[in-house]
């Protein structure tokens, strides 16, 4: 659990330093900011989304992903967690709302873009596991940076993400230590790993999109996919289709 602790640190340090800076930037500069963290992340999803074997496995993932969490309402349950936090904290945390965003748009967006990647799972995994650390460490120092421009840009809001990071990690970490071996050698050219992280690139346009404000989607909704993709390679795999 050591990688969780280290990640959680990070944002907190990193938010909390751009919370702080966020209200010395003029309007302007807080937009220029968050346009071109837009701009980096469907960058960085487009990278992760062409890497699937078979673009149908994320494409039926999304499919099913979003029925799932459209019936599950998951976008309402983290707005409702993010609105409660608001009228909770939102007075301590500073100004409720930068550049347009409320604390409540700047914990679920931020809390999509520090856990839905390949280093999430696969360092939590290894956390677990083996007790190994280092992807985490190095993941940490990632969102620690990019927590300064998103907290300097969405608000302090994104202090609450830190909450999610610990609960989603430390999550992963701890399944993997009861399920143990259980889960074999796991690295980034397992299939599942690569089709969930496929999935997850779609996941993160989305949050580029939101970013830009070209459209808003329930990307929360669509976070069942990630579980999904895994679970349509092992069925694959174990009818014995080549894809």
């Amino acid at each position: 659990m050591i990688g969780t602790i280290i990640n959680v640190i990070a944002v907190i340090v990193g938010a909390s330093i751009g919370a702080l800076a966020g209200n010395r930037l003029p309007a302007k500069v807080q937009e220029t900011v968050l346009n071109g963290l837009g701009l980096l992340t469907l960058t960085i999803g487009v990278s992760m989304a062409i890497g699937s074997a078979n673009i149908l496995i994320p494409m039926f993932s999304v499919l099913l992903g979003g029925l799932v969490g459209e019936l599950l309402r998951i976008d309402d349950g983290l707005t409702w967690l993010g609105n409660k936090a608001e009228e909770r904290w939102g007075k301590r945390l500073g100004q409720g709302k930068v550049a347009g965003w409320s604390v409540t748009q700047a914990f679920v967006t931020s809390s999509l873009i520090f856990c839905v990647g390949p280093m999430t799972i696969l360092g939590s995994i290894q956390d677990g596991l083996l007790g190994d650390y280092q992807l985490l460490a190095v993941k940490s120092t990632l969102d620690g940076f990019a927590a300064i421009p998103f907290a300097a840009s969405l608000g302090p809001g994104v202090l609450l993400s830190a909450v999610t990071v610990a609960v989603v990690q430390g999550g992963i970490a701890g399944l993997s230590m009861i399920l143990g071996a259980g889960l074999g050698a796991v690295s980034r050219e397992t299939p599942w790993v690569i089709e969930l992280t496929a999935t997850g690139g779609v996941l993160i346009l989305g949050i580029g999109l939101s970013l830009l404000n070209l459209k808003k989607i329930r990307v929360a909704n669509l976070l069942p996919a990630i579980v999904f993709a895994p679970l349509i390679v092992a069925l694959l795999q174990g009818l014995g289709v080549r894809y």
